[in-house]
């Protein structure tokens, strides 16, 4: 995931992410606003409580809000392209952060440089969930091309996290057969084609799994996954790695 800071243009400040970052946050400030990648919820649900007590314990006559916006990554750069005031930005891929440098000017250039690691925290790789017992013995890319199994995951147009999903599943099929695009483009029409739900999220993928029962095998981030099968130990879901 990758995080980024606006310069606020009236005010000339910057705000910091909300990952332990060490830029100033202007003592005006009462409330933030976190635009986020659509599975974040849980994740900043835990971390701003104890970033807001650090806040407060610093700042005791200055409480502070943290608000959370939550949708697909790239439906989130384009709404605060088109207008959406944000004070921060958490997003799981390069291309969406940098596009609010390349089309709207508001954040710096060097804003991977601004953050150890590149602005990456932390790193997961894509992961399947298989309904109980694995009925459909899924066990690698290649299971998802068979006419038997139908998938869920995100839109690749809005979500980074589709987007991941699509590369994974083309570098598989690269590696497996040995560099052959011809056999890897077909590959990928049998994998698209067995998508039974594009949501424009990971979490209205998530939805469409677990609610309504839809699909085979729900391709997710890796943290996403081992979060479902901890809050629905009832359905005995199985994780492929």
């Amino acid at each position: 995931m990758n995080t980024s800071i606006f310069k606020q243009t009236a005010a000339g400040f910057a705000l910091a992410a909300l990952l332990g970052a060490s830029a100033a946050v202007p003592a005006s400030a009462a409330e933030l606003l976190n635009s986020s990648y659509d599975v974040a919820r849980e994740l900043f649900t835990a971390l701003n409580k104890p970033f807001i007590a650090e806040w407060d314990k610093a700042h005791p006559d200055d409480k502070l809000t943290i608000r959370q916006s939550h949708a697909g990554s790239s439906k989130q750069a384009l709404a605060i392209l088109q207008g959406q005031k944000a004070d921060v930005v958490t997003f799981n891929q390069v291309t969406d952060i940098q596009v609010l440098h390349d089309k709207g000017k508001l954040i710096p250039a060097d804003w991977q440089a601004r953050l150890p690691n590149r602005s990456s925290p932390w790193y997961s790789t894509m992961a399947f969930l298989v309904r109980k017992g694995n009925p459909k013995n899924i066990q690698d890319w290649s299971d998802l091309a068979r006419p038997d199994v139908k998938l869920v995951f995100p839109n690749p147009k809005t979500s980074g996290n589709a987007r991941y999903t699509y590369l994974a599943a083309w570098e598989s099929a690269d590696q497996a057969n040995g560099g052959n695009k011809a056999q890897t483009e077909e590959f990928m029409k049998k994998f698209l084609k067995n998508v039974a739900v594009f949501d424009t999220g990971g979490r209205g993928a998530t939805t469409t799994f677990n609610d309504r029962g839809i699909g085979d095998v729900l391709i997710s981030f890796e943290s996403e996954i081992n979060n479902i099968r901890n809050l629905y130990k009832d359905k005995d879901y199985v994780v492929v790695v």
